[in-house]
């Protein structure tokens, strides 16, 4: 076991070295540099290679990536060209409005998967279960922006209970970190966004758990508490789903770090200022330093989370065996 965590460790520092080497290239060799964008709104030459100087960006390659890597050792996530401010004063805000966002619908999908998808396979063979299995297949098929915009049509254009995107009404100030996320004010820009999040990942727990509980119900330990006469939702729950929710969990790590790179869509529909909103507005702006720390950020969690999957598999299932 200590062996295996140690070559995962290992796989771990390297596949982290080889991403953080292919962000450094891809934004070095794009088109343009980060003055390129305002060269329109009077900024001489004097002034531009001032700014490339400031930035670190007109210096070798071999240099600039020997400072990249330092920088990202001390956490200094650089200066935001567009912003005109330290990175992390931008970035962690975002954060924040992404986690807020896909957590709990992240959390609400897997809760009303699981559920589902236990339904589907204890009914099997019934009505019931070829109607959940072609609504979950819509869902899984359909594209977040479409899910988003039928939504946005349906809710916020047609009935007009909901606002059509971004996460307060204009001119709104909070005070506190309780104030900005907690209002009734946020929540009602949340609801949406968070509905779309909920349907579209809420299909992969629940199609897993199906497949799991059919293969779990034609055990024979199950035929056995059947038989014992024990009432249909213990031996459902207590017994089926318990031991169906394996597939289910190991999985988990992996759909979260998805999660938070699919917030891209679902935050440019909607207009929410998260992470995957300002990785866009960060390339197109070719703002190095912005957008590398969003990259840097969400490709890390993708990363990690995968590390987690594959220790916490492990734990769950002795039986695995690595070579």
């Amino acid at each position: 076991m200590k062996k295996y965590v140690t070559r995962r460790i290992l796989q771990l520092l390297v596949t982290y070295f080889a991403f953080l080497t292919l962000l450094f290239v891809v934004f070095r060799i794009a088109p343009g540099d980060p003055t390129s964008m305002y060269l329109l709104e009077g900024m001489g030459p004097e002034q531009r290679q001032a700014t490339l100087e400031r930035l670190g960006v007109d210096r070798p390659l071999h240099e600039q990536y020997v400072n990249y890597l330092l920088q990202l050792l001390s956490l200094d996530l650089g200066e935001s060209f567009r912003y005109g401010t330290a990175v992390e004063n931008v970035i962690w805000v975002r954060f924040w409005n992404t986690v807020l966002l896909m957590g709990p619908a992240f959390l609400i999908a897997y809760v009303l998967g699981i559920g589902i998808g236990a339904f589907m396979g204890w009914v099997r063979g019934s009505a019931k279960e070829r109607f959940g299995v072609i609504m979950t297949l819509v869902a899984r098929s359909s594209p977040e922006f479409w899910i988003g915009l039928l939504l946005l049509m349906t809710f916020s254009f047609y009935l007009g209970w909901f606002p059509s995107g971004g996460m307060r009404e204009t001119g709104y100030e909070a005070a506190t970190f309780w104030d900005r996320y907690l209002s009734l004010n946020f929540l009602h820009h949340m609801f949406l966004p968070l509905l779309t999040g909920v349907i579209f990942y809420m299909a992969t727990p629940a199609l897993l758990m199906r497949s799991s509980m059919i293969q779990v119900l034609n055990s024979d330990f199950i035929e056995i508490k059947k038989a014992e006469g024990h009432p249909e939702y213990i031996i459902l729950y207590k017994y089926a789903a318990r031991n169906s929710i394996l597939p289910i969990t190991t999985v988990v790590a992996i759909v979260v770090g998805v999660a938070l790179g699919g917030s891209l869509v679902i935050e440019t529909v909607f207009s929410w200022p998260g992470m995957g909103r300002e990785m866009v507005d960060s390339v197109m702006h070719n703002d190095y330093a912005m957008a590398q720390s969003v990259f840097f950020l969400m490709g890390s969690v993708v990363i990690f989370m995968n590390f987690v999957a594959d220790i916490v598999y492990v734990f769950l299932d002795p039986r695995v065996r690595y070579e």
